[in-house]
């Protein structure tokens, strides 16, 4: 039943929440033995104990990936409870909501630190493990926002881009070690507490449009690229409709969202500004689900007709636009 997973040293950053505690629950039955990471020693230690509590051995670790010399710790943490690392889910994400002229600079740097330079400090701790076992497997949460720009969300989108710049670089360095893989996920929107627990600089209730994944599936895709690496994983139909839509127009796609960000936050109820999660940890972690599934059928058909629309109005113009000579 646990073949291939089973006493494998997993490490998850990011694990306190979200797509973090599904995937830690998802690699605790398949007997792996797991080393959780997040900022809130707390909150992570609540997972640990949902983990135990199916039979796996699950170890809580406090730690910042913005500071690199605690990711190292967690890195000799691993090594010190299991022998080695086999696996590690560098998942930490955070964002800030607003126009980037409204939104404090703070936020923005805030952003690319935990998006991108923690992701960076996470292989930086992993990768001399990997070297000396001549094995492991990297795996990176990116997003669709590692292909598509998301206006209103300035950082979050160089983060991104960056983040999936930085892992084809690293896989490029690590081609000589054919059991050494880093691997990267580009989920669509995903239903968990991120959204709420993020910076809002609008004033309005943030949300995701629809439809939004199950994190749980997320998860389960995780632990499949433990089992069979590859280099790049896209999830959901959405993320791979705006990959397309980038690819053939990235003006139009960029200020589409532009305008659907506009009306979003016009229909949004009143919410007060705030940083959320970007300094410290949220009050309350949430667990796996933001509650974003509530959203009518007939928001989630609109959206699906709105973005069809516009990758075939995309198409066409691609097609039919004159060359120039």
């Amino acid at each position: 039943m646990h073949q291939g997973l089973s006493g494998k040293i997993v490490v998850i950053t990011g694990a306190s929440s979200g797509i973090g505690e599904a995937t830690a629950l998802a690699f605790a039955a398949e007997g792996a033995k797991l080393v959780l990471a997040a900022r809130d020693l707390d909150a992570v230690q609540a997972v640990v104990d949902r983990c135990v509590a199916t039979g796996a051995e699950a170890l809580a670790v406090q730690v910042d990936v913005t500071d690199a010399a605690s990711v190292k710790a967690l890195a000799e943490r691993a090594v010190g409870f299991g022998g080695g690392v086999d696996v590690w889910f560098s998942n930490v994400g955070v964002g800030a909501v607003g126009l980037f002229h409204e939104t404090p600079i703070e936020a923005h740097e805030q952003v690319i630190r935990a998006n991108l330079i923690g992701h960076m400090n996470d292989a930086h701790a992993a990768v001399p493990v990997f070297l000396q076992q001549q094995r492991g497997i990297f795996i990176n949460m990116i997003s669709l926002g590692g292909f598509a720009a998301a206006p209103w969300a300035a950082a979050y989108s160089a983060s991104k881009f960056g983040l999936r710049g930085f892992t084809e670089a690293l896989r490029g360095e690590l081609t000589r070690y054919p059991d050494i893989h880093v691997c990267d996920v580009y989920p669509a929107f995903v239903d968990t507490p991120g959204i709420g627990h993020g910076a809002n600089y609008v004033g309005k209730a943030l949300s995701a449009p629809p439809p939004v994944m199950d994190a749980r599936r997320v998860a389960k895709a995780v632990v499949g690229l433990a089992r069979r690496p590859r280099p790049g994983l896209t999830l959901g139909a959405p993320a791979f409709a705006v990959q397309l839509m980038h690819g053939i127009a990235p003006r139009s796609t960029a200020a589409a969202m532009d305008g659907f960000m506009r009306l979003w936050t016009r229909k949004g109820r009143p919410d007060p500004i705030s940083d959320g999660n970007l300094f410290a940890p949220p009050a309350d972690p949430g667990g796996i689900d933001g509650g974003l599934k509530r959203v009518n059928r007939k928001a989630a058909l609109a959206a699906g007709i709105v973005l069809g629309g516009a990758a075939a109005l995309m198409i066409a113009t691609h097609i039919t636009r004159p060359r120039r000579s």
